[in-house]
């Protein structure tokens, strides 16, 4: 069952590559700004919530990509940062809890290995929030990055800034390496 799923998986990742190759190539950006009045603030918000999941970053990084050649990367980053924070919102609102308390309870666990003590110093309850955030602004799924977050239990407050600093950071860079490659 569990081998079925990966297979779904990786043809459902493939169908994303694929997709954002089309994207680029057949300019799809284009004609989607050309029909929407050239609304690119509007197209960085949407493009930066699908920013955020394993299975649509590939697309998003396409769209933001050439969104930066229509507009001004900033504020291309800016408002695509707000729409991944979002995104990374919703899915942490679920992660935080679950998947922090079970990362959490093994770790607390007695007997564990030595290796896992480092997790319970003051220093690593630091690096993990930046761990997690370099995760964020990278192509790498936000799931990880999320799930670091959730075991440091940082506020909300704490984590909107992280998300949407890491994510605008993420995003300028997807900017200038499009414009560098053109």
């Amino acid at each position: 069952m569990r081998k079925r799923h990966l297979r779904q998986d990786f043809f459902i990742l493939c169908a994303s590559i694929a997709f954002a190759w089309a994207i680029v190539h057949f300019g799809l950006v284009d004609a989607a700004l050309t029909a929407t009045g050239d609304n690119i603030i509007l197209a960085s918000l949407v493009a930066g919530l699908f920013f955020t999941s394993v299975m649509t970053t590939a697309p998003a990084i396409a769209v933001l990509g050439v969104l930066t050649f229509h507009g001004n990367p900033v504020l291309v980053a800016l408002v695509g940062g707000v729409g991944a924070m979002v995104g990374d919102y919703l899915i942490f609102a679920f992660v935080r809890d679950r998947l922090g308390d079970d990362i959490g309870y093994l770790l607390a666990r007695t007997g564990t290995p030595r290796f896992f003590k480092i997790f319970h110093r003051k220093a690593f309850r630091w690096l993990l929030p930046f761990v997690g955030g370099l995760i964020i602004a990278s192509p790498l799924p936000d799931e990880m990055g999320l799930a670091l977050l959730g075991v440091a239990k940082l506020s909300t407050s704490r984590f909107l800034v992280i998300s949407f600093v890491f994510n605008t950071i993420g995003i300028l860079l997807i900017g200038l390496a499009a414009h560098s490659l053109s």
